[in-house]
């Protein structure tokens, strides 16, 4: 499973091993989808969707992943504190942001009932607003954009929905399309 191209250019393993926080206990956790019949099928379309397009356009060794598949023991991990800074290793809302794809909680429910996957990368030399931009102009089927800030990586979601819908966020991380009205009234016209 581990060196499995997964699209043209990436790798299952490079998809669910890219974070931080996996790199810092990759020890002591399990990066895969434990229910691997639905989810992989979930990242394959993200990736021939979105990501696969985006590298052909920008090359392969601008894209930088941030942000793959979330696993329920990775998800473990970002909910803790690191003991050494006293800070949250990261952030995940597995209910709203689809990096757990189609894996399934202990009760056998969804994560995230919106399906689909997401990822979280930038371009190397390009700011995140002109990827946006690429993004609508070439009018990318996702399901849910998140803008946070010129310089940071971008969210993108692919699933069911598709309902192109774009966020940014204050300082305070609360979600508004304050800012970015533009290219939400962009991604409308395209639905």
């Amino acid at each position: 499973m581990t060196g499995e191209k997964i699209g043209k250019y990436l790798t299952l393993e490079e998809f669910c091993t890219c974070t931080q926080t996996y790199q810092t206990y990759k020890d002591q956790i399990h990066p895969f989808p434990e229910n691997p019949q639905e989810t992989i099928p979930a990242i394959l379309a993200l990736i021939e969707t979105i990501v696969d397009p985006v590298i052909e356009e920008f090359g392969r060794d601008r894209f930088r992943l941030t942000y793959g598949f979330c696993s329920k023991d990775l998800k473990r991990y970002l909910d803790k504190k690191d003991p050494v800074t006293g800070r949250k290793n990261g952030r995940v809302a597995p209910e709203l942001d689809q990096h757990l794809a189609h894996e399934v909680n202990q009760k056998g429910q969804y994560y995230c009932n919106r399906l689909g996957a997401s990822c979280d990368f930038l371009i190397l030399d390009l700011s995140s607003a002109a990827l946006v931009d690429w993004i609508l102009a070439h009018q990318l089927p996702f399901d849910s954009l998140y803008f946070y800030g010129e310089t940071r990586p971008i969210h993108i979601s692919y699933g069911p929905q598709q309902k192109r819908d774009i966020w940014t966020f204050t300082r305070g991380r609360q979600p508004t399309k304050k800012g970015i009205e533009p290219w939400v009234e962009l991604a409308n016209k395209i639905k």
